[in-house]
């Protein structure tokens, strides 16, 4: 099964309108940036906005832009705004109950998992978008703000 890229787009988008400073940005120069679809990036803003991470204005000049500081939007927030599931998905079907392994598997695998989902999301809890804006631009690839 796929693992979701919602999560990794989202946080790029975000942390491009973090450093674009107060301008609004487009879908189209959001999606160059993630090398994606427009409409890619207008779904994700839709539960960013929903999330109440982002706003749009429309019109001329419009676009997405932050709807409150980087500063304040953990990555947590926006893993919740964006993942429908679970961190790791159990079996479809569930496992054969006359079975030694299949009637134990999941009561032996859930606290692991449980355990697990605990630590991701501390770790998502522990950083924002402004400090993932801060280490794109310790890296160098740009100056703040971003010019689009």
């Amino acid at each position: 099964m796929p693992t979701s890229t919602r999560f990794a787009v989202a946080v790029h988008t975000l942390v491009a309108l973090g450093v674009s400073g107060d301008k609004p940005l487009r879908s189209e120069d959001l999606a160059y940036s993630v090398n994606t679809s427009p409409a890619v990036i207008r779904g994700l803003l839709s539960r960013l906005n929903g999330a109440g991470l982002t706003t749009s204005q429309l019109g001329a000049g419009g676009g997405a832009r932050l709807a409150r500081p980087a500063e304040s939007i953990r990555l947590l927030d926006v893993y919740e705004a964006v993942e429908d599931g679970a961190l790791v998905a159990v079996h479809r079907t569930p496992p054969q109950q006359d079975c030694s392994v299949g009637g134990n598997i999941l009561g032996a695998l859930q606290p692991v998992l449980d355990r697990a989902r605990k630590a991701f999301e501390a770790e998502l809890a522990a950083v924002t978008i402004a400090d993932l804006g801060a280490e794109v631009a310790r890296l160098g690839k740009f100056t703040m703000p971003l010019e689009w």
